[in-house]
């Protein structure tokens, strides 16, 4: 067999045990694909001199969750929710197809939709979930709580200033659980709360806050994806692939952003999203929608 017929999948070390014992999904599911489509498959830890090598090494390449390395390379990551997943060229999901794909809900039927909602929000909250409104914007922090990245309007505090200077309700910040906050971001947001009562920072906690919060603010976090299932606004301050439901202050401007609209149809884009879009693993067709995907980014198989 010839190395142009060979895939290396480059993982991390738990993904690579599971996926030698057989016990991951998705990339069980791709390499049956690309097995049955003819190509053979190596397994490589990621580690920085594996993703140095790589671009020498013969064939093509699938990264998890990392930027491939060479113009034969593609990275793959989970949409947010269940088993969905997609395959692009690039890292950024906000450079994604499907983030710049219009989104029009009158294309999707909306029994197929009613029926998908109510079936994943089932699966996410098995015990029914409270949603009461209780007044409160929801703001899910993630890191680099000081710096203003490319893909961001404004830094993650100074978005929480500029929430606290244009609305009125309570805030509740929550700290990511895997970030490390370094001594000068805990200093800046303790000051911003013992200024501003209305602002409450908490680590933990952040299902309970989602459910009972009016909306959901923040730069791009999965929280606020969540949070569709839940009907629950986002208002964004990040760019991200599920942008077009929500408030956007990088694509549409903060006096837009936060000026009143009507509630968007969830149902509908979240089929979209995920049924329509995405790489559902637990379906039977997701061999060819995995070969389908590696064909649209130009690989001959």
């Amino acid at each position: 067999m010839s190395s142009r017929e060979t895939l290396t999948l480059y993982l991390d070390a738990p993904a690579l045990r599971r996926v030698e014992a057989g016990t991951h999904n998705f990339f069980g599911k791709v390499i049956a694909a690309v097995t049955g489509a003819g190509w053979q498959v190596a397994l490589e830890e990621s580690t920085l001199a594996s993703r140095l090598a790589a671009p020498a090494r013969p064939g093509h390449a699938l990264f998890h969750m990392e930027e491939p390395t060479h113009e034969r390379a593609l990275t793959c990551r989970r949409s947010y929710v269940g088993a969905f997943w997609q395959i692009e060229a690039v890292a950024e999901r906000w450079h994604w197809p499907v983030a710049r794909a219009a989104f029009d809900p009158e294309t999707v039927d909306a029994r197929q939709a009613e029926i998908f909602f109510r079936n994943w929000r089932n699966r996410l909250w098995p015990g029914g979930c409270d949603t009461t409104d209780r007044g409160h914007i929801f703001v899910p922090l993630q890191g680099r709580l000081l710096d203003h990245r490319s893909f961001q309007s404004m830094s993650p505090l100074a978005m929480l200033e500029t929430l606290l200077a244009r609305t009125y309700r309570p805030i509740i910040a929550t700290l990511h659980p895997n970030e490390i906050y370094l001594d000068d971001e805990t200093a800046a947001l303790a000051a911003l709360a013992a200024r501003h009562p209305r602002l409450t920072v908490q680590k933990g906690g952040s299902a309970e806050v989602l459910a009972g919060c009016t909306m959901v603010a923040c730069e791009n976090s999965a929280m606020a994806f969540e949070g569709y299932f839940l009907e629950k606004p986002a208002l964004l301050f990040a760019q991200i692939d599920f942008h077009h439901i929500a408030a956007s202050v990088p694509r549409d401007g903060i006096e837009a952003a936060l000026a009143p609209r009507p509630a968007p149809d969830v149902r509908r884009y979240l089929y979209w999203f995920l049924q329509q879009r995405a790489i559902n693993a637990g379906r039977g067709d997701s061999g060819d929608r995995i070969l389908t995907a590696l064909r649209r980014n130009g690989w001959p198989i």
